[in-house]
């Protein structure tokens, strides 16, 4: 095969490969947010679909793994990253190792635990959540009714604010 029908059948498959995806990815909103919603979004959006992870570095390695297992996440352990899962979404958690070196600069460059601050939407009852924190003695330091990012960041919920082991602030929304 000459170099150029290999480039162009390699662009070709690119192409299908960046059409499957966001094909998947936009049949993912709407069945997660409902048709209309969604369409609306996309357009809006202009390409973006949702976030794919964060990532912040944690200081007590055992702790964090240990406390995000306990609240449900599945966790995947790595020499130089871990991860926590939920859903489609990730958080990766810099191993102290990795953030204390100049040589990794695929961060924040300044960040340092605690310095993690998210909202993650809770799909269960306000009840089996306080049961949640209750088993994993985690303190709800705050909760109210908050804007979040539902329905273009229109929708009301509650929340309630716990913190991790290293001090990271994490957000449980509920909506009605």
């Amino acid at each position: 095969m000459s170099a150029t029908k290999s480039h162009a059948t390699r662009g070709r498959a690119s192409d299908r490969r960046r059409f499957l995806k966001r094909a998947v990815g936009a049949g993912a909103t709407l069945a997660a947010t409902g048709v209309g919603a969604a369409v609306g979004r996309a357009q809006a959006s202009d390409g973006f679909v949702r976030f794919d992870h964060v990532s912040f570095p944690m200081r007590n390695t055992g702790a964090m793994l240990q406390f995000y297992r306990d609240l449900g996440f599945d966790v995947m352990e790595g020499d130089r990253i871990c991860s926590v899962h939920f859903g489609d979404a990730k958080i990766n958690l810099h191993r102290p190792e990795i953030w204390e070196s100049v040589e990794f600069t695929l961060r924040a460059p300044r960040a340092v635990p605690p310095c993690g601050d998210f909202c993650i939407v809770w799909g269960g009852s306000a009840a089996d959540l306080e049961r949640t924190f209750e088993r994993i003695g985690a303190v709800v330091i705050e909760m109210g009714p908050r804007q979040g990012g539902r329905n273009g960041g229109v929708d009301t919920g509650t929340s309630r604010y716990i913190r991790d082991p290293d001090g990271n602030l994490l957000e449980f929304i509920t909506y009605p």
